[in-house]
């Protein structure tokens, strides 16, 4: 289970407040990729924070509420068209110094989930492999990322039903793959992606 011994350590060295960061949204075909940097409050910390695929849908919710009651909460994220023109990686990474620089402070350090770092941050940063099993902040980050994101997909089911996005938060499941053939792609699809690009370009 993910603990607060990584801030600690940044407290100790004088870089503080510590700020959580991680992305949601890199493997689906549509949608946003959305970002969030959260800084707790060391005595504050919501009981049960864990990576939030380990979590299930309401128990994630539950913590949002916690967490965007308790803790300083900054969300970014990229376009699809964003995503499209940059790649998903470098869209991410962007994402993610999106939600840093939203921040109502900046923060002394920001741990971030993942191997690599965005650029041009406003604070020293430490990328953390699997930072949602090991640090506290980036399990808060990486919950509010994920309830932020399959809201947007609930909300752009609605707006384009039959892709099952409500259920499937737009990744390739066999629901949508189906849906894409037979009612096509929307302008929330990602036309770098694979399975959307050969649907595109199947008749050239």
């Amino acid at each position: 289970m993910p603990d607060y011994l990584l801030e600690t350590d940044a407290h100790r060295q004088g870089l503080a407040p510590v700020a959580g960061v991680d992305e949601v949204g890199r493997g689906p075909l549509c949608g946003p990729v959305v970002a969030a940097a959260v800084i707790l409050d060391p005595d504050n910390i919501p009981e049960g924070l864990a990576d939030s695929k380990k979590l299930t849908a309401k128990r994630r919710d539950i913590l949002y509420d916690e967490i965007a009651a308790r803790a300083k909460i900054s969300i970014g994220a990229c376009s699809v068209e964003e995503i499209d023109r940059l790649n998903i990686l470098q869209a991410s990474l962007l994402a993610m110094r999106r939600a840093i620089d939203g921040l109502p402070r900046t923060p002394g350090m920001a741990l971030v989930d993942g191997n690599r770092l965005p650029e041009n941050l406003p604070c020293p940063a430490r990328a953390i492999v699997k930072g949602d099993d090991k640090s506290l902040s980036i399990s808060a980050a990486s919950i509010i990322a994920k309830v932020t994101r399959d809201r947007i997909m609930a909300d752009l089911a609605r707006e384009f039903p039959g892709y099952g996005w409500e259920r499937n938060a737009g990744y390739g499941t066999k629901e949508h793959l189906s849906a894409l053939k037979a009612l096509g792609v929307t302008p929330h699809h990602r036309r770098s992606f694979r399975p959307v690009h050969n649907i595109l370009y199947q008749d050239e």
